[in-house]
């Protein structure tokens, strides 16, 4: 029987049962379309990120034996979405069946559910191999509660794949070292260069733009750095493990301006695309963790945590919770994003670093992505739909899946406590403890209103005062009212008066 199978830009699992023997029945198929690069507006090095690894993955199962059909998007009989290029190919081919991996999107679950619908021949679908938890797991773990506590998940998590354990209990005692994994970079602190790889990628990005294909940032098109096969992704994970490791749970919330990168890991790209599998990644760290006298437990049950907790959790909440969470919006904020967020140009130290670095990048770590885009969109009302399109579309590792349960969860709490137990904000106090942002800045964070205030400041009081039906009640956040409440009733209303102007003139910050 010939069969025809679909592998997605990111399934690119060499380790999936489908390709441990070659069939001369079956061929597989990848397919760059417009469909999939233009619901949003990507990087540049997003599409050429995703492209490029779609393509030497092609060339690699090829070189393995097996029949491949690849459709560029540059391609004159490229139809620009997956039916109508599936519909070709199975009848020129004459295929007896379609077989595809459950993608990771829930838009795209029900396009390919709606197309096998109206096959005349058979189909089957396989699961991608990749997660440690199928798409049901996180609902079933918590049924019954309003609420998915990740901590209660992640120790589960632990347990079942024996990670970090002293039989049926942590290692070390303590199942979170989280409180050890928020120190600032000192000012003398060196830190190791990122490792990066050299793709010239010239005449993808001739096809991408002769395609038309719209997008933002930049790309150094003779030097693209991130790992585009399997090999550049476990070269780009030893790389951590043996150079960032060590410092990586201590400084994973550090902000700073002298590297773009710091102590993180950047797999999530390779990870996401499936180029990597989250316990491979898991046991190699481990492994180097026990090998590594210098690396110790905090570091490395930060890293864990973020690989089988946070990304395994946030997956679940996505599909336990969609279609509806992606209406979801606590807080009924309506405002526009600022035009800046697409340049970088504002005199925010911390908001032009960040937005700067996601330009040129398309990475940013994960608190310039919460603790000060995230916590600026949020005290400033923005619509999440937004935000969403935003964060989806400047990031090489941003697929639906994680950035939706990120960015309307845990970043802007719109989905009114699913994710977290409260708001992720700070006022500019936090990104001065975290970071060297705040010297040199046009505005001073010390001062809550005035010319030269903060607008992190007041816009920190009026969100909790604009809000306080939804969140006085809210036992985590009882502090920021007793303080509000603790203010004059005339510096009070200055705040709010600024934090006023500030929204009405938000384009000019």
């Amino acid at each position: 029987m010939k069969v025809l199978r679909l592998i997605l830009g990111d399934q690119l699992n060499s380790q999936h049962p489908w390709l441990q023997n070659v069939d001369e029945q079956v061929t597989y198929t990848l397919m760059e379309v417009a469909s999939e690069s233009e619901y949003v507006t990507h990087h540049i090095q997003k599409i050429v990120g995703f492209f490029g690894a779609m393509r030497q993955f092609a060339q690699s199962l090829e070189s393995a034996g097996h029949n491949v059909i690849y459709i560029k998007i540059s391609d004159p009989t490229n139809a620009q979405n997956f039916p109508e290029n599936l519909l070709q190919l199975l009848e020129q081919g004459a295929f007896q069946k379609f077989e595809y991996q459950e993608p990771d999107e829930y838009r795209l679950d029900a396009i390919l559910k709606t197309f096998v619908q109206g096959l005349s021949i058979p189909h089957s679908i396989s699961t991608t191999h990749h997660f440690l938890t199928q798409r049901n797991t996180l609902k079933t773990f918590f049924e019954g509660k309003k609420t998915y506590l990740m901590e209660t998940f992640y120790r589960a998590m632990r347990k079942d794949f024996n990670l970090l354990m002293e039989g049926d209990q942590p290692a070390g005692g303590k199942w979170n070292y989280d409180t050890e994994n928020r120190k600032a970079l000192p000012a003398n602190h060196t830190i190791p260069p990122p490792k990066v790889f050299q793709h010239n990628v010239t005449d993808l990005v001739h096809e991408i733009n002769d395609r038309g294909l719209k997008h933002m940032g930049s790309i150094n098109t003779q030097a693209f750095f991130w790992p585009l096969n399997r090999d550049e992704a476990l070269e780009l994970l030893a790389h951590f493990c043996e150079h960032l490791l060590p410092n990586f749970g201590k400084f994973q919330d550090a902000l700073d301006t002298r590297d773009w990168s710091l102590y993180h890991s950047r797999i999530s790209f390779a990870l996401n695309l499936k180029m990597l599998t989250p316990l491979e990644v898991c046991q190699t760290a481990i492994q180097q963790y026990n090998n590594n006298p210098n690396i110790t437990l905090p570091q490395i049950e930060g890293f864990v945590r973020q690989i089988i907790g946070w990304r395994e959790y946030m997956r679940g909440v996505y599909w336990a919770q969609m279609p509806n969470y992606q209406e979801l919006n606590y807080f009924n904020h309506q405002n526009p994003l600022p035009s800046w967020f697409w340049t970088g140009k504002t005199k925010m130290k911390c908001l032009q670093h960040a937005i700067g670095q996601s330009l040129e990048y398309a990475y940013a770590h994960h608190i310039q992505r919460l603790m000060v885009t995230g916590n600026f969109a949020l005290l400033a009302g923005i619509h999440p739909d937004e935000l969403d399109a935003w964060y989806l579309g400047i990031y090489i590792d941003a697929i639906e899946w994680v950035e939706i349960t990120n960015t309307r969860g845990m970043s802007q709490f719109a989905d009114g406590g699913i994710v977290g137990t409260k708001p992720y904000n700070s006022s500019a106090n936090y990104i001065n403890k975290m970071s060297n942002y705040c010297k040199g800045c046009h505005y001073n964070h010390k001062e809550r209103v005035g010319e030269k205030a903060c607008p992190f400041n007041s816009l920190y009081w009026n969100f909790y005062e604009r809000n306080r039906e939804q969140l006085s009640k809210n036992p985590r956040i009882g502090m920021a009212y007793r303080n509000l409440d603790k203010m004059s009733s005339a510096d009070r209303a200055a705040i709010m008066e600024h934090a006023a102007q500030l929204l009405e003139h938000i384009e000019q910050l």
